[in-house]
């Protein structure tokens, strides 16, 4: 496997499968395969794909362990932005499908619904991410604390959670939103499981 990362096509494939959701999405738009609501599909699809890719994002780090593939790394940035991409997508179809651009009563709706709120908060965010991504930004910045800032894909997750639940929440419909919620939680848990097993290690030398 390792070596397979390695290989200069792989950035390229990878950058290809991140874009077939919305090369689908373009492709059942124009040809009328979204459904009796299409506005409400856009919206509902890009939202789900801002969160499977999260999920590949939070899973590049423990799956790099588990499988020691180290040249995993080599994708987390380009992961990272398409789910800022999706994001954008899903915030677009938005402000455009359901608010017509009326940017005013667009700000209202933020401030009146609380699971608008958050996940406005959660794209916010994840431009912050965005824009400090590229390699001068975390030399002009340092390493110490681009990655206090970049911590900050955790608390995305928990906000794109919170904003998943409350929008099933008015269908009582929650079956995906406990399966993100335990996949992310795996992924979260793995994480602090290595940090304290590395902190036990610490003390007993």
């Amino acid at each position: 496997m390792e070596s397979t990362l390695r290989l200069s096509a792989a950035k390229p494939v990878v950058f290809t499968l991140c874009l077939l959701p919305f090369a689908w999405l373009i492709y059942a738009a124009f040809n009328d395969l979204l459904g009796a609501n299409p506005a409400e599909a856009l919206i509902r699809s890009t939202g789900d794909w801002t969160l499977r890719m999260l999920c590949v994002v939070l899973a590049v780090t423990p799956l790099r362990q588990w499988l020691q593939a180290p040249s995993l790394a080599r994708f987390r940035r380009m992961l990272g932005l398409f789910v800022f991409f999706y994001a954008a997508l899903h915030l677009l179809c938005y402000a455009w499908l359901d608010m017509g651009f009326e940017f005013d009563e667009l700000l209202r709706d933020i401030a009146k619904r609380p699971f608008i709120l958050v996940g406005f908060l959660a794209f916010v965010l994840l431009a912050a991410l965005a824009v400090t991504s590229p390699k001068r930004i975390l030399k002009a910045m340092g390493a110490r604390r681009w990655q206090m800032l970049h911590r900050a894909i955790y608390l995305i997750a928990g906000l794109a959670l919170l904003h998943f639940f409350w929008m099933r929440a008015g269908k009582n419909n929650f079956d995906e939103v406990m399966v993100y919620a335990a996949i992310i939680g795996v992924l979260l848990g793995a994480r602090i499981w290595k940090k304290l097993r590395g902190r036990v290690g610490k003390q007993a030398a």
